[in-house]
């Protein structure tokens, strides 16, 4: 009774607790760091990616990052993070920056705490590969929340890039009006779909706030203006969103955004959406292959590449090889899936 009471009165003292058991590198008031399964996988078994292959990132050398570790706008059925309201916690106070750390200190501690995570892996990986996991060159800003809630993104991009780093920013795309006055776009924007249509996206999305679904419209269009790749992630659900009907939705919109690059993903049945679907929820490649290629038919997409371990599929309209930020895999556009399929790019399900 009084950790609940505690917990009802302290829901941000809870989570950030429940956070640091599950390996999260808390930095300031409100980002985080934790380390991929994917830099264990690299520096371990050699094995890289999804975004290695399709982009040349080099799993060792990426930083998973978040500016808003809580705070979201959505409580979607598939995120793989616990969600306050799944412990009965109110959501009220977590949809807006309690604080706004600076930019500059963030990016510090993100390669610091990056380094930290890797730095036991001296005597477990090659030399080589280890001093490159030491010295990052790219962040995913990804981790979990949404990062278009810090309002210093620009300068957070503008500070990553400086210092040689790269930079994927992934979006509900929930705030236009941060995109639209960013100083500095990222090296690659992100803008994750798991609905179609305002009905799907308020019974799969849970928005925290009015106007969710308009608002990613509002981004959708805004995508052709910008200078750099734009992906649209279609992640696309067993029983709920990969029919035909999903497939001609999902293509109105890519119509109206003319993304680069189209990623089509599986929902991977891990960490707190285990509590939410089951695992019938999540297709198996061969099931996204499929709904891929028939999203292509409809967009005048191709299909460039897929990864089976991440279960994604990439599609685009440029001609030849993609776009690419570092080195890479091995084999580079080449390389071969090896491995558990289901071994994901999230690991296993997080701890309690």
């Amino acid at each position: 009774m009084a950790e609940a009471r505690a917990t009802a009165a302290e829901p941000l003292t809870y989570m950030l607790r429940r956070l640091r058991r599950q390996k999260y590198h808390l930095i300031g008031a409100h980002s985080a760091v934790k380390k991929c399964l994917w830099v264990h996988n690299a520096l371990v078994e050699g094995r890289f990616c999804y975004k290695c292959k399709f982009y040349g990132i080099e799993s060792h050398r990426c930083i998973q990052f978040s500016p808003s570790t809580l705070w979201c706008w959505n409580a979607c059925m598939h995120c793989w993070r616990v969600r306050p309201q799944d412990y009965g916690l109110s959501y009220s106070d977590l949809t807006r920056l309690p604080y706004v750390d600076d930019p500059e200190i963030l990016v510090e501690a993100a390669i610091a705490e990056h380094r930290r995570t890797v730095s036991g892996y001296r005597s477990k990986a090659p030399e080589r590969l280890w001093r490159e996991a030491m010295n990052p060159k790219h962040v995913a800003i990804s981790l979990t929340g949404e990062a278009t809630l810090y309002p210093r993104l620009g300068e957070l991009i503008e500070a990553f890039h400086r210092r040689g780093l790269t930079t994927f920013l992934v979006t509900r795309g929930v705030r236009p009006d941060v995109l639209a006055s960013l100083e500095e776009e990222p090296t690659q924007l992100y803008v994750s779909l798991e609905a179609w249509n305002k009905e799907m996206y308020e019974y799969f999305n849970r928005p925290l706030v009015p106007r969710g679904w308009e608002k990613t419209l509002e981004t959708l269009s805004m995508l052709p203006s910008f200078s750099s790749p734009t992906v649209i992630r279609v992640t696309v659900i067993r029983g709920f969103n990969m029919s035909e009907g999903d497939v001609r939705g999902f293509a109105k919109l890519i119509e109206l955004a003319q993304p680069t690059f189209i990623e089509v993903k599986a929902y991977m049945h891990v960490g707190g959406s285990t509590e939410r679907l089951s695992r019938e929820s999540m297709p198996t490649h061969a099931e996204v292959r499929t709904f891929a290629e028939r999203l292509a038919e409809e967009t005048g997409y191709r299909v460039a590449s897929e990864s089976k371990p991440s279960r994604v599929v990439l599609l685009t309209k440029l001609p030849g090889p993609i776009i690419r930020y570092g080195k890479g895999c091995p084999r580079g556009w080449e390389e071969e899936d090896v491995g558990d399929e289901f071994s994901g790019e999230y690991g296993s399900p997080e701890p309690a």
